[in-house]
């Protein structure tokens, strides 16, 4: 079965469709018949995001379900201290902590396919120390 990591930004897209990426975030989640993985970092930034629409997190819950996505809850001591430092190495870039659990949960599962659009972080950022992710989107 195919994997693939989401990040935040294709899901809003998805669920704006004012967003200028939400046509080609559409067209690669509707197309996907594996099984997604994400973070409840992840969630937590997507639900920020659609915080001013009406229905937006009661859509972003809907299409989870839907999609029967698996959320990953990285927040043990060990898996904080890692992502820690990850935010440190990658600073300059810069990496948030939501990417940073994406990069964990990468390493975890050895899956380098992600939905993204941060093109400039995750083609930078490496897990399992040298793996390089497959980005699906970007910018």
């Amino acid at each position: 079965m195919k994997v693939w990591l989401l990040d935040a930004g294709p899901l809003v897209a998805y669920l704006d469709p004012a967003d200028p990426y939400h046509d080609p975030s559409a067209d690669a989640l509707e197309a996907f018949d594996g099984q997604l993985h994400t973070t409840s970092a992840v969630i937590v930034e997507a639900m920020h995001f659609l915080r001013h629409y009406s229905d937006g997190p009661d859509s972003l819950v809907k299409l989870l379900m839907k999609s029967r996505a698996q959320v990953h809850d990285c927040t043990d001591l060990t898996q904080l201290e890692s992502a820690a430092k990850l935010m440190r190495k990658y600073a300059d870039v810069p990496m948030d902590f939501a990417d940073a659990t994406l990069v964990l949960l990468a390493q975890e599962l050895g899956v380098a396919d992600i939905l993204t659009l941060d093109r400039r972080g995750f083609s930078t950022f490496r897990f399992g120390g040298y793996n390089r992710f497959q980005l699906l989107l970007g910018r």
